[in-house]
């Protein structure tokens, strides 16, 4: 691939379709350097996995990202895999078939339990570990995110309506943002930072980009974490970073604490006031915490458990 500029844009690379010998996967890829495999959330796909990446890294210097539609999203089909287990097996495929020894890999949301399983069962592979506002146990799906999942299965079959969804979400981020960080003081400070209004408006337009594409996934997701049994989190030797808001009220913060116990090598950053979109709420504070296990080329020293406020 050819270099790459320094810095990350904020839309990420056409998407490509990877034959493993577990199946065709979606992802964007980017850089050279040693490598870094995002793994997005709910409604997602290989351009959330892409903002994932680009909140966590400010340059791709000496970095190669990938960013994955994990199955159920995009252009990566269900078939490949629908438990975290197997998914995590589809990630080891991709490496294989794109001839990358180990990655940083970094995950958000319901991308935690896919990529704990990764770090689990595929040691060698797994550089580092960033987990952001992550599922990492069992989980219910809070009443109010069924409820819009299911208005926007109903939309997804309106022609046109997404296309409009979309253009709506642009022009009036004010809208969506309400929704994700109820303080207003933070929500005009995230929307006014340089960098997090931007990587959040992006976010919450792109869910309206390939709607439909994006709901089996997250079908499947909702299904398999309510029913999820204890993940192998201490069998994880890689150096961890764990970000959570307290005030997450998707995913428990418990699931930080309890993960955080479970791994050796854990680090937990605490976010007294931050909720499920912490990464672009607390932007350069993350950052600064994930920088050295982006960047470290062989697994870094401990990481004592500590609890950073900010």
């Amino acid at each position: 691939m050819t270099a790459s500029p320094d810095v990350l844009p904020l839309a990420g690379p056409a998407p490509v379709w990877v034959q493993t010998s577990r199946g065709t996967v979606q992802c964007a890829i980017a850089g050279e350097g040693t490598a870094v495999l995002a793994i997005h959330g709910g409604m997602g796909g290989h351009d959330q996995s892409w903002l994932l990446a680009r909140a966590l890294a400010m340059t791709l210097r000496d970095k190669r990202v990938v960013a994955v539609s994990r199955p159920g999203y995009l252009g990566s089909r269900l078939a490949l895999g629908a438990s975290p287990d197997e998914q995590a097996d589809v990630y080891e495929a991709l490496l294989d078939a794109l001839g990358i020894a180990n990655a940083a890999v970094v995950a958000v949301s319901a991308g935690g339990p896919s990529a704990l399983q990764f770090a689990a069962r595929h040691p060698s592979r797994c550089r580092s570990l960033v987990l952001v506002s992550a599922c990492t146990g069992q989980l219910q799906t809070p009443p109010e995110v069924e409820a819009r999942l299911r208005l926007m299965r109903h939309l997804a079959r309106l022609p046109g309506l997404p296309h409009l969804l979309k253009w709506r979400a642009e022009r009036n981020p004010q809208a969506g943002a309400r929704r994700a960080i109820p303080d207003e003081a933070m929500r005009e400070r995230t929307l006014r930072h340089p960098e997090a209004g931007p990587l959040l408006r992006a976010l919450q337009s792109s869910v309206f980009e390939h709607l439909s594409a994006r709901l089996p996934g997250t079908v499947n997701d909702i299904a398999q974490f309510a029913a999820l049994e204890q993940l192998p989190a201490g069998s994880i030797s890689a150096p961890t970073l764990v970000v959570h808001g307290r005030a997450d009220n998707v995913v428990p913060f418990a699931h930080a604490e309890n993960v955080c116990r479970a791994i050796p090598q854990a680090k937990l950053l605490a976010l007294p006031d931050g909720g499920h979109v912490s990464l672009f709420t607390h932007l350069d504070l993350v950052r600064k915490e994930a920088e050295s296990l982006l960047d470290a080329r062989e697994h870094a020293p401990s990481l004592h458990r500590t609890e950073t406020l900010p």
